[in-house]
């Protein structure tokens, strides 16, 4: 009768064993995404990649992609609505100029555009007021007429981004004008 009970509790011992090995190797699998390389030199690629090391146009792509998903627009919406939503992105980063802070110059010194991308009318107003405060020279009056020359650039880009939104804003339903909204693409 012993032998048989300690026989009984290995048996369920091994049993309870095996399942909560299986169980964490069930969780370690969800918690990988689709896709996701086994090997850690992969993954480390895979981080690069996350941290800005893929090219603008793959990340705007990857973006497009994304908004498409939850508009669920079908092909001939999206044929529509992609040209109105590429021209608001557009719109809202001219408005902004350039991501440089206060020096105007992006991480490796290059100019707050891209190379080889037209610069903006506001990221040019916001340029040529700080050459001019970089320059301790500089007389007050071109100071004030290079800022009074960056707030106009800033008003009309914000016109233009208004009409740009009322724009997209007119080719959508109530649930994908939502879904836009919480992009930030439209207000």
């Amino acid at each position: 009768m012993l032998r048989r009970s300690m026989i009984f509790t290995a048996v369920i011992s091994g049993l309870l064993i095996f399942s909560m090995v299986q169980a964490q190797e069930q969780g370690a699998r969800r918690r990988r995404t689709p896709g996701q390389a086994d090997q850690p030199a992969a993954r480390g690629q895979d981080e690069g990649a996350r941290r800005g090391g893929a090219d603008a146009a793959q990340y705007r792509q990857r973006m497009l992609d994304g908004i498409k998903e939850q508009l669920g627009a079908s092909e001939d919406e999206w044929k529509e609505l992609q040209p109105k939503i590429e021209k608001v992105l557009t719109v809202q980063r001219d408005t902004r100029g350039w991501f440089g802070g206060f020096t105007g110059r992006r991480q490796g010194g290059e100019e707050g555009a891209a190379a080889g991308q037209a610069r903006s009318k506001v990221a040019q107003a916001q340029r040529d007021l700080r050459t001019a405060l970089d320059d301790k020279s500089t007389p007050v009056e071109d100071i004030t007429k290079k800022l009074a020359a960056l707030r106009e650039a800033r008003e009309k880009a914000n016109a233009e981004l208004k009409a740009a939104q009322k724009e997209l804003k007119g080719g959508v339903k109530d649930r994908q004008e939502a879904v836009l909204v919480l992009f930030g693409l439209l207000d």
